[in-house]
């Protein structure tokens, strides 16, 4: 269903009183000398953790007493405690909930903004990262090349594998630094018969501005006398959702009988663009709930009591931009995951499930099912009438998503129906027949056996995967919702 924009924009302006009521019963005091002396760096300071404050009406706004309506008996207190911290972002991690792990703060917007359209600094190499068990020694293996970017004029590939930035190993101490630099150098190798082995060639990286368009690959197999449709969609960017659509449009004409989904390294996005690829894949279940969403116990009471519809989202027939959803009204989808397959992807898995059969192939996934949103220093937290003296937005998590039948809080991830591990030593051609994930989606919707295509080596690297190069980016496993929070 599409939200009343319109309504919410209305609505919004009366947020911001909402937002402030923890200040309703707070005793006004004349301002000291100290205050009246402030710099304006420390008053731009002391604004910026004022708008953190207010604005963290959020999800778990119950596990933080300091964030409790009656916390502060005057300004005083209130103002004494913001400048205990010596930065807003010391302020901001303060106060989140342990449960948290999601929610984060940027003192550059519209860098934010840039990523949230795909557009960001990009040395074209999408790279997982492990460190070998029983030691500190960190390497990169990469997963695929963006095209046009500095990677694929240095000739990297899929299965590529580095140890080094500008000479120097990498270290669970120094992988952080040394792969945020803008530019550097890489040795290159690859795993054989569970080995690393590098060779002497490097390739020179520099971090350039690119748009990604997330829909990477979308072709038709035919096999056995099936057209079978393959997807590999990288993130959900919403200025991308006519391209989707288009691929989907693709499908339908070539009337594909089943479809393989990969979002084996697709860490989220928008909600809105979540809710069209499950119509696009289905479109049988015009208004029916495919998400429902979590609130905090005030928002929620509220939102029940007033605005039930809010809460839904429905599978629908059109984009945003009133263009007509392509939709194929499969009844089974085959998804193929990994452990950077988060929020939206998972999103995708779980909405579906209570509808049709989906076939989750790979790994088990991140575990996040809550959405956060975008929230600037302004009267209603909007875009409109920010405050101009500085470039902070903060990101918090605001709602959990749910499924149909009420399904949320999956910490521990999306378990596959059929577990495969990507083997670094074969890891394929990714949109060929015989790439091992994809092969096992085929095995299945062919019932053809499993022996000709399962590929399982005695000698594995034996490594711990603890990320990935999108982990420095801020949208890195972000679930997003693009609506400003109705007023109470």
């Amino acid at each position: 269903m599409k939200k009343n924009f319109l309504l919410l924009l209305f609505l919004a302006s009366l947020f911001s009183f909402n937002a402030c009521s923890d200040d309703s019963n707070i005793t006004e005091e004349d301002p000291t000398a100290e205050e009246k002396e402030q710099t304006e760096e420390e008053r731009i300071d002391f604004e910026v953790k004022n708008f953190i404050y207010r604005g963290l009406n959020y999800l778990y706004k119950a596990d933080v007493p300091e964030l409790a309506d009656d916390y502060f008996t005057n300004d005083k207190a209130k103002t004494d405690f913001l400048n205990n911290f010596s930065t807003p972002e010391s302020l901001f991690e303060n106060l989140l909930s342990s449960q948290d792990r999601f929610s984060f703060i940027t003192d550059d917007y519209e860098e934010l903004e840039n990523q949230f359209d795909g557009i960001s600094g990009a040395t074209g190499m999408e790279f997982g990262l492990g460190v070998i068990r029983g030691t500190n020694d960190v390497f990169g293996y990469i997963q695929y090349i963006l095209p046009g970017t500095s990677a694929e004029e240095e000739g990297l590939s899929r299965g590529t594998i580095f140890t080094e930035v500008d000479g120097e190993q990498l270290t669970t101490s120094n992988y952080t630094e040394l792969l945020s630099k803008d530019a550097f150098t890489i040795n290159t190798g690859y795993v054989e018969d569970g080995v690393i082995h590098m060779t002497d060639n490097t390739a020179n990286l520099t971090d350039d501005y690119y748009t990604m368009n997330p829909v990477f690959i979308n072709k038709v197999i035919e096999l056995n006398g099936k057209k079978i449709g393959y997807l590999m969609y990288n993130s959900f960017i919403a200025n991308f959702d006519k391209e989707l659509n288009t691929a989907f449009g693709e499908f339908k004409s070539a009337g594909i009988t089943d479809l393989v989904l990969d979002l084996r390294y697709n860490g989220g996005g928008s909600v809105t663009t979540a809710t069209d690829l499950a119509s696009m894949i289905t479109g049988q279940f015009e208004g029916q709930v495919f998400a429902q969403e979590q609130w905090n116990e005030d928002y929620q009471k509220y939102y029940e009591e007033n605005f039930p519809d809010y809460l839904i989202n429905e599978f629908d027939t059109e984009l945003s931009t009133g263009e007509i959803i392509n939709s194929l009204n499969l009844k089974e989808v085959y998804i193929l995951t990994t452990v950077s397959t988060a929020s939206a992807s998972e999103l995708i898995i779980n909405g579906l499930d209570p509808y049709i059969n989906v076939v989750q192939i790979g790994e088990t996934t991140t575990g996040k099912f809550q959405a956060s949103i975008t929230l600037y220093d302004s009267p209603t937290f909007s875009e409109k009438n920010r405050n101009d003296e500085h470039t902070y937005a903060m990101q918090p998590l605001v709602l959990k998503i749910a499924n149909k039948n009420g399904y949320t809080n999956f910490v521990d991830g999306l378990i596959p129906d059929i577990q495969i591990e990507e083997d670094l030593g074969n890891l394929g051609i990714l949109g060929d027949p015989e790439e091992p994930f994809l092969s096992r989606a085929l095995d299945e919707i062919l019932g053809r056996s499993q022996i000709q295509t399962k590929r399982i080596q005695e000698n594995k690297i034996d490594f711990a995967k603890i990320g990935e190069g999108n982990m420095f980016k801020p949208t890195y496993q972000k679930m997003y919702i693009d609506k400003t929070p109705l007023s109470k």
